[in-house]
């Protein structure tokens, strides 16, 4: 029986853990929380910080492969799992993700388009930045931003630059082009050891505060901007010589423009519908493709939309629970906070023919 060791156990690493007993394979986590949502369904949970050497060579010990559930995973941690057993999604993705300017200039190199990017460096960087762009746009912190933190929008002259940057505390930044956008799509894809790629129909997602809110399945775009959104994500994945689930944020800009975004390199929380509406979800998928197991049609039966339980948005779940074609899906995690990903809603709907899948 195959081992897959879990960097992280979170909801994220709960969800590959269920997929992974689903094909009968095991997991054990690595999580400093002795709570945590994975470690309610994962076989085995060693409970140490990601930079532990001491824990990270008993997960290696354990496990046949290891893959992570979030990105941040310490470069030196990845190395050491790497030295004893295979890890995917393959190191250079982990490093290219983890800095939103290798990330940019990454996708640029590969003929993906994005907004216009300037790194901040000094505060000169960044009056160069606004002057560029007009003083519209984004400042955000290079590395270990997530959910709208680590980032200060600018809508024009007048506003505090100075405070801005002294917010930063001296971090590497990146200011990116304002984008006038009709919407976001995301595309959940999964590449095999053997190249084979997947992709699932783009979701339409809205955000607030900075946190996904809603995924809409099939994204209200027209189908050739669908088919232009899996085509970047299969170049994107082929150029990292990626093994496992990625997801890929765009911009469907106003004027026709699709913009890469970023990228996850790890199943995604736009890509949640898909263990509901689909044969197969981004979990099994991920699993299939880190354990060298073939990728299968992920077929969308139902079209769907996904709503995130945040924060006090448990209140709701009641009434969920009684909505016709709602899937309800709770991570397990005992204290609810402002902002805290609690669970996802998946409502299904009828499938439109033709429509995107």
């Amino acid at each position: 029986m195959r081992t897959i060791g879990i960097i992280g156990g979170g909801q994220l690493g709960r969800m590959l853990a269920m997929a992974a007993a689903r094909l009968s394979i095991r997991t054990v986590i690595l999580e400093p929380d002795p709570h945590c949502p994975a470690a309610q369904v994962a076989n085995d949970h060693i409970v140490a910080a990601y930079d532990d050497e001491r824990a990270l060579g008993e997960l290696a010990s354990h496990c046949d492969v290891i893959t992570y559930e979030f990105e941040n995973v310490p470069e030196k941690s990845a190395a050491l799992l790497a030295a004893e057993r295979p890890v995917y999604p393959p190191a250079r993705a982990l490093s290219i993700s983890q800095d939103r300017l290798a990330e940019k200039s990454f996708l640029n190199e590969c003929g993906i388009p994005t907004a216009g990017f300037h790194a901040v460096d000094t505060r000169a960087d960044l009056d160069a930045a606004l002057q560029r762009f007009g003083g519209r746009g984004v400042l955000k912190t290079r590395r270990f931003g997530y959910d709208g933190k680590g980032q200060w929008v600018f809508a024009g002259a007048g506003d505090d630059a100075g405070a801005a940057f002294e917010a930063l505390g001296g971090a590497p930044a990146i200011f990116e082009e304002w984008i006038d956008f009709a919407c976001e799509i995301s595309v959940i894809a999964a590449r095999g050891m053997d190249g084979g790629f997947i992709a699932f129909d783009p979701a339409e997602n809205e955000h607030s505060g900075g946190i996904l809110r809603v995924s809409r399945v099939p994204a209200r775009v027209d189908d050739d901007v669908i088919e232009k959104a899996k085509i970047v994500a299969e170049k994107l994945l082929s150029a990292l010589e990626y093994v496992g689930v990625a997801g890929l944020e765009l911009f469907v800009a106003r004027d026709g423009r699709l913009l890469a975004n970023e990228f996850a390199p790890r199943v995604h929380n736009s890509g949640h519908w898909s263990e509901a509406a689909c044969v197969t979800s981004q979990f099994e998928q991920h699993i299939r493709a880190v354990c060298g197991l073939p990728l299968i049609d992920p077929a969308r039966h139902s079209d769907c939309v996904m709503y995130n339980i945040v924060g006090d948005d448990m209140d709701d779940i009641p009434r969920y629970m009684m909505t016709p074609g709602a899937l309800v899906h709770l991570y397990g995690k005992a204290e609810t906070r402002p902002g805290r990903k609690m669970g996802h809603v998946t409502v299904l709907q009828r499938h439109e023919n033709g429509r995107n899948g």
